[in-house]
């Protein structure tokens, strides 16, 4: 559980927990991603809830109500230092050990999360964490408690979304997809928003990391576009060091910061809007 100091906020998010995925096979995965059905399991049964209201209430309508109100940007400004100690989380110093070379992989693993803050402001923790999903087409075979959690969400019953391809075109490619909201499409948004000068590829990595039903679970091929493998191959890289790195000793913030100040400088500079 990541602990959000301001007011005490307990979030809770689902990713990080519970059922292994077969690419991170080698990394000890027994803690994390497990969603099997288990009623005696308080914990299990917290994030079957959440992924239960987040697919009852998650709709094309829903979202595109989300981002207009968190899309105009006007809720807080703030430092990406200031957001982090809202937080209270940095989870990037194994992506740099891994890939000196690639600085910018360094402050995206460090900034990706920040689109959490929403939990600050009244989101609904179902609409902050958890996996993502496209909306607006027929809704994925891996999404995690796929078979009942949709019961009664009115999309399925649009025929305009409730077809392989929905209100969508083949190959048209994930970046064109509309996402269920929560924290990675709102950070990506404000990425792009404040005129990061992080690579396409970083904003995309942010974007998608949550989207497990795709990079990890096979669906949404169809909508697939040749530039996707390259996005999907960096999402993978990024979430050996997202998934598990949550159960480790986060890194002492004061000392690391000298050295994550000047990919900020460089890359996300100033007070951001969010």
């Amino acid at each position: 559980m990541r602990i959000l100091q301001e007011h005490q906020i307990h979030l809770l998010d689902p990713s990080e927990l519970m059922r292994p995925e077969p690419s991170f096979a080698d990394k000890n995965p027994s803690k994390f991603r497990d969603y099997s059905v288990d009623t005696e399991d308080p914990l299990k049964e917290r994030v079957r809830r959440t992924y239960r209201q987040m697919h009852l209430n998650q709709t094309v309508d829903f979202v595109n109500g989300r981002r207009a109100r968190w899309l105009k940007f006007n809720t807080i400004k703030m430092t990406v230092r200031q957001a982090l100690e809202k937080l209270n989380d940095l989870a990037a110093e194994r992506a740099r050990l891994e890939f000196p070379q690639h600085d910018w992989l360094h402050l995206t693993a460090l900034i990706h999360d920040l689109g959490k803050i929403m939990a600050f402001y009244d989101e609904p923790q179902w609409a902050v964490v958890g996996d993502t999903f496209a909306v607006g087409c027929r809704w994925g075979d891996s999404i995690v408690y796929r078979d009942e959690s949709f019961e009664g969400n009115p999309d399925g019953a649009n025929p305009k979304y409730n077809t392989e391809y929905g209100m969508y075109e083949p190959n048209c490619g994930v970046d064109n997809l509309l996402m269920s909201w929560g924290h990675d499409e709102y950070m990506y948004s404000v990425l792009k928003h404040n005129k990061t000068k992080l690579p396409d590829v970083a904003c995309n990595i942010i974007r998608f990391h949550s989207f497990y039903p795709w990079h990890n679970g096979g669906d949404y091929k169809h909508l697939e576009a040749p530039k996707d493998e390259e996005t999907k191959k960096w999402v993978l890289i990024f979430n050996r060091y997202d998934l598990y790195t949550k159960s480790e000793v986060v890194p002492n913030i004061d000392a690391l910061w000298p050295y994550y100040q000047t990919l900020i400088d460089k890359y996300l500079p100033g007070v951001l809007e969010f």
